[in-house]
């Protein structure tokens, strides 16, 4: 009978440990990305709004967060990022809806949202060539293990990348699909 006890809570904890994973949601986002996140210009009408985005269970010794998005079948030989920000404060664990435009000031205090691939700071939704196919946009939420990456709105994606991988506790994700 102590086996079978020690045993139901071995399985017990272990099972527990696996359902508290680091999760990234988003109300305004699902498998497809929508026309209110898809960028207004180079050929594509859509509203370029920035989805809400939530995230649960964060990692103990989380100091900041950042968040990205990023194309890699973007036919650029280097993927493009679509949007950059970070040293987004501890105690934050949710974005709204449009936070990505930098005029809106709907950021936590003391994030910084730096150059994208468009070459400008916020959020530059999707808009892949015409007959590309599906181009996955993954958004990533990190944990990172220090309160400011020492960067500003200048700083390159491939900068701010190589400073959240230093840094970096864990990391979670959404994949959206579009074409066009």
């Amino acid at each position: 009978m102590k086996r079978l006890t020690l045993l139901l809570m071995l399985c017990l904890a272990l099972t527990g440990s696996y359902a508290q994973t680091f999760t990234l949601k988003s109300n305004d986002l699902g498998g497809q990305v929508t026309k209110n996140q898809t960028f207004n210009g180079f050929g594509c009408t859509g509203s370029n709004t920035s989805p809400h985005l939530a995230w649960v269970n964060v990692p103990e010794g989380t100091k900041s967060f950042a968040i990205t998005m990023y194309d890699p079948d973007a036919p650029t030989g280097s993927g493009w990022w679509h949007w950059v920000v970070f040293n987004i404060p501890a105690n934050v664990t949710e974005l709204k809806t449009g936070a990505g435009t930098p005029s809106l000031q709907l950021m936590p205090a003391g994030s910084i949202q730096s150059r994208t691939d468009f070459g400008q700071p916020g959020y530059g939704g999707p808009c892949p060539p015409v007959g590309d196919g599906f181009h996955q946009y993954i958004i990533t939420v990190y944990a990172l293990k220090t309160d400011n990456l020492g960067l500003d709105e200048k700083a390159s994606p491939a900068m701010v990348g190589f400073n959240l991988n230093a840094n970096a506790i864990a990391k979670a994700s959404i994949i959206a699909y579009f074409k066009r």
